[in-house]
């Protein structure tokens, strides 16, 4: 039998969502082990004045097995 757990996080990033969520994912991995997946539930922007994207923002629960 295995145990999976959910934590919640924010990340963000200047590029992209993708690389939000990818940097999110390998902060966590320094000490998480065992990831199985990730859920990505809200993103957010932040804008300058004109509507031009500054950062890229995501929220979202990763879940990985407990030893």
């Amino acid at each position: 039998m295995s145990v999976a757990k959910v934590i919640e996080l924010s990340s963000s990033s200047k590029k992209s969502v993708e690389d939000a969520v990818q940097s999110g994912l390998r902060k966590v991995a320094e000490t998480v082990k065992k990831i199985q997946g990730a859920w990505v539930n809200e993103i957010k922007v932040t804008t300058s004045d004109d509507g031009t994207i500054e950062e890229w923002r995501v929220n979202m629960r990763v879940t990985f097995i407990v030893e």
